[in-house]
């Protein structure tokens, strides 16, 4: 039988870093390509004795249906946190809880875009956002990452110049794939643009809490009074990615939208996951276990940005993040990114050709990101040093 595909799933091509992750089924590939957090920073014992707990006091909680909007403990919980903790959360705001920060990328773009709406986007921005807005047959608009966050005035002209703009989309802390953390003068900024063009902020926030080095900067949902700021949570970085749990808070009207979104999607996130989630941020202690994993990041980033320094500093234009979990590289412009990026496979390494997160039709780069939560400390030094063979050749 001939398979007709629907025309928004026809046009989408295979993530590039999943099709180059296929190399890291090898054992022996060390995965810059990869995005996963360190395991040394999963909280295992701490799950396993929750689990339990949950199983022994309330299995019938867990294991039956719940609302929508989520597990009203959690959602009181995750509220207050991120209140005290990001002065996040005004009268007018409410929070959904999502099965991951992707299902929030969906139902933003559900609630809000049909056909042929803009959204722009940070150039280069994270590849599942990007595929989650074509998906629904979105027009991407590319706003360039710089040293300090997007070009605000190229921002701006696109916002004067494409019709039907519904959101903007930017991840203001260490962006995945630059590393990148937007300037607070930056983030008033677009939060000035987005008001005066009347267009929604999708703020994507899943690597906030890596920060390794420098002060925080307040998020551009912090400054939000006038009901424009939608912000996306995620606990993947700091508990674990394979319990799939995030979180939106927006205005109430939008939360309720995404509520009949999420409804028609997975009717409500996995109770099991979000007594766990609960029961985690109340009974351990939480700011030491984030110093643990910052700790982990330090040290990763560290060598792999140390090594740069040392030795390919000559090769790669980078500027080195104060948090998250990528390094994004730019390589001379004489270098084949194609050829490159295959004599790193050949020689086990797995790197991600920039070209993968750029937003617009024909866009290019010749840069590279690099992961460091991902490898052993051993397996980043054998990494750098494959990188600085290939580079010489």
């Amino acid at each position: 039988m001939e398979y007709i595909f629907s025309d928004r799933i026809s046009s989408l091509k295979p993530s590039a870093i999943r099709e180059i992750l296929k190399a890291t089924s090898d054992p022996s590939v060390i995965p810059f390509a990869a995005g996963n957090p360190d395991a040394a920073a999963f909280p295992i014992d701490e799950v396993r004795e929750i689990s339990k707990r949950i199983f022994d006091e309330m299995p019938v909680l867990a294991l039956q249906y719940g609302i929508t909007e989520g597990y009203n403990p959690l959602r009181k919980t995750v509220s207050e946190h991120i209140k005290r903790t990001k002065n996040i959360g005004r009268e007018f705001d409410d929070i959904i809880i999502t099965s991951g920060a992707t299902q929030i990328m969906d139902l933003m773009t559900k609630v809000f875009c049909n056909f042929g709406d803009t959204v722009i986007c940070e150039t280069p921005s994270f590849i599942g956002s990007l595929n989650c807005f074509r998906s629904y047959g979105c027009t991407l608009k590319g706003v360039p990452v710089e040293a300090d966050g997007m070009n605000t005035e190229i921002l701006e002209k696109q916002l004067k110049e494409n019709r039907n703009v519904k959101f903007i989309y930017t991840i203001p802390n260490f962006q995945n794939p630059s590393g990148v953390t937007m300037s607070l003068e930056k983030r008033k900024q677009v939060y000035a643009l987005a008001k005066k063009y009347g267009v929604l902020i999708l703020e994507d926030n899943p690597y906030g809490d890596l920060r390794v080095t420098g002060a925080d900067v307040p998020n551009i949902k912090s400054m939000d009074e006038d009901g424009i700021v939608v912000y996306a949570g995620s606990f993947s970085k700091i508990l674990a990615p394979g319990i799939r749990a995030g979180y939106v808070i927006a205005p109430k009207e939008i939360i309720a939208k995404m509520t009949v979104g999420k409804q028609a999607a997975d009717t409500h996130s996995t109770m099991f996951t979000q007594l766990l989630v609960n029961e985690w941020m109340n009974t351990t202690d939480f700011e030491a276990h984030i110093e643990k994993i910052r700790a982990i990041y330090r040290r990763k980033l560290g060598l792999m940005c140390d090594y740069i320094d040392a030795n390919l500093s000559n090769f790669f234009e980078y500027v080195r993040p104060e948090g998250g979990l990528f390094v994004w590289c730019k390589l001379p412009d004489s270098v084949r990114m194609p050829e490159f990026v295959s004599k790193c496979v050949e020689n086990k390494l797995a790197v991600v050709p920039g070209t993968a997160f750029m937003v617009e039709p024909g866009e290019t780069t010749n840069c590279i990101r690099l992961n460091f939560s991902t490898p052993s400390d051993e397996n980043i030094v054998k990494g750098m040093e494959i990188l600085k063979k290939v580079s010489d050749v």
